[in-house]
């Protein structure tokens, strides 16, 4: 494959395929498990990825691209092969997140900033090596009746900006994650205050990515969708999310970007599909929009797996379902009838 910063960030938004999340830190994981009642050891991580990076329909069929947490990322599955050999083989790219989590905004209340630009540019490096060919860093946007403000929108498009310089200086992809949360508390974030909101957020992002010399081409934005906030007790049809979201996304992120892979941020496995499949079944646009979820991927195979051997091949059929219907989503040729296979 070409290492072509431009021709990587095309492959990992392919048509009819998506990229897997599997990038849960070891807390998350751990919660994940906690629900299965599963120990969260290094073994056990390493078998419940490996899983899904064997699942060949899933893999080879839907899925173009893996976020990795750093411990995958060195791993090895139970026969030797490295982990990231098995993604390669299914003909996707390995990614990696590389991003410290969000931590406390000084003087800001609940909202945060994305840390771990310190000692970056050697990480990448190290990762390019380990076979990363693009890489994740997320930054988390909360409504609330004050927030968000100023200060942190700029402070995290800033942050994102010179993390999508030094990726592209190593080789590497990066994949632009600016995330407004549906899950503020706030009664007033209905739909509309989440278009607001994003919109500045996107906005600003580019204007951060311009002044750091960002290459368009060679990066993949990783958005919200427009909902409203899961607290707020409105509601949106499917069409609505469609409409304002693609309505958003032209407003404010050049046609330059090759690609758009939504995060679920909390929505239904269901959901998250058909709000997809509505905008490319309805809309032309100048990006390849697709999907790049983790828990909307992932929770119909972890609940059937329980972290036993006899029922790999059960959570390898969920997971491959999963990744068919948001394959179906990313053509725009998914319907309701199709979830019953």
């Amino acid at each position: 494959m070409s290492e072509r910063l431009e021709d990587i960030a095309i492959a990992m938004v392919a048509e009819g395929q998506g990229i897997l999340a599997a990038d849960e830190s070891t807390g998350t994981i751990k919660k994940r498990f906690d629900s299965i009642n599963v120990e969260s050891t290094e073994d056990k991580r390493r078998d419940y990825r490996e899983m899904l990076f064997r699942s060949d329909e899933a893999m080879k069929n839907h899925i173009s691209g893996v976020i990795l947490f750093e411990e995958t990322l060195g791993q090895k599955a139970v026969d030797g092969t490295p982990l990231v050999d098995l993604i390669r083989a299914a003909g996707a790219v390995p990614g990696i997140k590389v991003d410290k989590g969000a931590q406390d905004l000084i003087n800001a209340g609940v909202e945060k900033v994305t840390e771990g630009l310190d000692g970056l540019r050697g990480r990448l490096a190290g990762y390019y090596e380990q076979g990363a060919r693009f890489a994740k860093w997320r930054a988390v946007i909360t409504i609330t009746e004050t927030t968000p403000s100023w200060n942190c929108i700029k402070a995290n498009a800033h942050a994102l900006a010179r993390y999508a310089a030094l990726c592209q200086e190593a080789g590497i992809v990066p994949i632009v994650e600016p995330e407004v949360l549906m899950d503020g508390e706030h009664s007033k974030h209905d739909i509309n205050r989440c278009y607001e909101v994003t919109e500045w957020a996107l906005k600003t992002q580019f204007n951060e990515l311009f002044d750091a010399g960002v290459n368009l081409e060679g990066m993949v934005l990783k958005p919200n969708m427009i909902v409203p906030g899961q607290s707020s007790g409105s509601k949106a049809s499917v069409e609505e999310v469609a409409e304002k979201t693609v309505k958003c996304l032209k407003a404010s992120v050049p046609a330059l970007v090759p690609g758009i892979a939504f995060l679920s941020g909390g929505q239904s496995d269901e959901d998250a599909t058909a709000h997809l499949g509505a905008m490319n079944a309805a809309y032309d646009m100048p990006w390849n929009l697709t999907f790049s979820y983790g828990r909307a991927l992932q929770a119909a195979a972890l609940q059937a797996w329980l972290g036993k051997e006899e029922n790999v091949s059960a959570a390898q059929a969920a997971f491959s379902h999963r990744a068919k219907m948001n394959g179906m989503a990313a053509l725009g040729t998914w319907t309701k009838a199709h979830e019953a296979g």
